[in-house]
């Protein structure tokens, strides 16, 4: 008897590592479905012979609607990859409590309602849940402090459904990337530029905060080669429960965990230009 094609779904999929996990599974001769935002590139997706679908992951209804669009047209869902996430940039108390909640709402709020309404789907056949992580949730670095920590939370909900949806056999697999060929440094930058204004305690070190949202291209993997990485590790008949692949992906959670604190406190001002300890003086009205 014929084996049914497999199916992923992935979301953030526009571009960068999104779509090169999509391209790389593909190859393999899975069905992929990939979430977009855009309607511009739906047709851009269709003609690479992969299965897009209009999902804003942050909108509840969109997301029930695509979801419903997935299961008109397959009855299975062997790998639900949840990629979408941005990286927000910037002091930790510059953000508004708005800021706060779009950084939390995407990259981990929107993962627990997406993988809980395909959870039937994944039942069915024994599926993988993959959460895409960062370097940053165990290296945290100034003015990533939001990303970092919403990266952190993430993995520890990774942890918890690990062990949760274990009875119901289906596997769950962090992947935590370094630096990756992306648009993610542009998009963390804008927020940045965004975020910083004038009035801030923190505008004189700007130069540095530029710095950090930039960082992730500083000698990036190909998202090509990533994915292939990656790919190559999920399809194994027991996949591995964590995922390293990228420039920086084994050495920077290294330095984190063995260095002691005083000497990566020292080298990160370095890195990110913070001045000497007592050296900026708050603005009095």
């Amino acid at each position: 008897m014929e084996q049914m094609q497999k199916v992923a779904l992935i979301t953030g999929a526009g571009s960068g590592i999104g779509r090169a996990l999509a391209l790389e599974l593909q190859s393999h001769n899975f069905q992929v479905y990939v979430s977009v935002r855009r309607d511009s590139q739906l047709n851009e997706l269709r003609a690479l012979g992969l299965y897009p679908l209009l999902l804003d992951v942050n909108d509840p209804q969109a997301l029930d609607l695509a979801i419903q669009q997935l299961e008109q047209q397959t009855t299975r869902l062997d790998l639900l990859i949840n990629n979408a996430g941005f990286g927000a940039m910037g002091p930790v108390l510059d953000f508004s409590t708005a800021e706060l909640n779009q950084q939390f709402q995407t990259n981990v709020f929107s993962v627990i309602q997406l993988t809980r309404r395909c959870l039937p789907l994944l039942a069915k056949t024994g599926g993988t849940v993959v959460n895409i992580g960062s370097v940053s949730a165990d290296f945290v670095t100034p003015f990533a402090g939001i990303y970092c920590a919403s990266k952190a939370a993430l993995h520890a909900v990774n942890t918890a459904l690990r062990l949760e949806l274990a009875p119901f056999g289906i596997h769950t697999v962090l992947v935590q990337p370094g630096a990756i060929a992306s648009a993610f440094g542009d998009t963390a930058s804008a927020h940045a530029g965004q975020l910083l204004s004038a009035q801030s305690p923190w505008w004189p070190l700007r130069d540095g905060i530029a710095k950090r949202a930039a960082a992730s291209q500083q000698k990036p993997t190909p998202a090509a080669l990533f994915a292939k990485k990656v790919v190559a590790q999920l399809l194994q008949s027991r996949p591995p429960r964590r995922i390293r692949a990228g420039y920086g992906s084994w050495a920077l959670p290294f330095l984190a965990k063995f260095l002691p604190d005083a000497l990566l406190d020292l080298l990160l001002r370095r890195q990110f230009l913070l001045p000497e300890n007592g050296s900026l003086k708050l603005k009095s009205d």
